[in-house]
């Protein structure tokens, strides 16, 4: 459910996420004020005021913590692709140190690995799944690595350094496809959502003399948490939605790398 809402238009995950719960949070209060009625709601108004604070900060802790974990994770994954771009150029441009015989494989591997990237793994990544073609790419790149036979002390320099960018573009890799699934475990999902109908329920037990001064009171601490829950679901994500990490940096390389064929 949260990935789905995560791959709608933004303003459609909105009004599902924000728009129609709260007008859901300001019928309910008219509803129950209408059938509790005042002076039984507002001899609440003491007693679960100060129990209302205590569930309303430790909510609130929570939301904030899940919202900085996630902002996090969202930093991580555009930092895991600009790693990748980095260490794809780095691997093309080393290349040229080796003979003849091995150059054209390894830059060949390069493009093929980015351009199946951006035409396959993107659209994968947006259900937190990796591209299988992708993983071949990778492979044949490491083979094609591997394969090149260092003939001199320079070249073998150059293979280390080469064997090095390998590895970081592997494991930026497998950190972007991590931070794909998501970055809020299920269980953390659960609480966030159950503190937000409980904090609204809990809201309902008040009474005020005007009752559309208690609507308009409930809707903004309604709006304020799904606000709140909107933005986390948005980029929990990383790679999903209209929130979502450019893969840029990776087009920009492979076009570099191609004009300078």
């Amino acid at each position: 459910m949260i990935l789905w809402l995560a791959s709608q238009p933004i303003w459609t995950c909105a009004l599902l996420v924000v728009g129609i719960p709260t007008v859901i949070a300001m019928i309910l209060t008219v509803f129950v004020r209408s059938n509790v009625g005042f002076e039984r709601l507002v001899s609440n108004n003491e007693v679960a005021g100060f129990k209302f604070a205590v569930v309303g900060v430790v909510y609130a802790v929570l939301l904030g913590f899940a919202i900085i974990t996630v902002w996090e994770k969202f930093k991580d994954a555009e930092d895991a692709v600009t790693a990748e771009a980095a260490s794809t150029a780095g691997i093309y441009r080393l290349a040229d140190e080796f003979e003849s015989t091995y150059r054209p494989a390894l830059q060949a591997g390069v493009r093929h690995y980015l351009t199946s990237v951006l035409g396959r793994e993107a659209d994968t990544m947006e259900t937190g799944q990796a591209d299988v073609s992708t993983t071949i790419a990778l492979n044949n790149l490491y083979t094609s690595v591997l394969a090149a036979k260092p003939t001199n002390a320079k070249e073998s320099d150059m293979f280390s350094a080469t064997l090095d960018d390998l590895r970081l573009l592997a494991e930026a890799r497998r950190e972007r496809l991590e931070l794909s699934r998501g970055a809020a475990p299920p269980i953390l999902w659960s609480v966030l959502v159950g503190g937000a109908i409980l904090n609204i329920a809990f809201a309902l037990f008040f009474g005020t003399k005007h009752v559309m001064s208690q609507v308009i009171m409930t809707g903004m601490l309604a709006a304020v948490i799904f606000m709140s829950l909107f933005v986390v679901i948005n980029i929990n994500y990383p790679f999903t939605g209209g929130l979502k990490v450019s893969v840029e940096p990776l087009k920009y390389t492979l076009e570099n790398l191609s004009s300078q064929d």
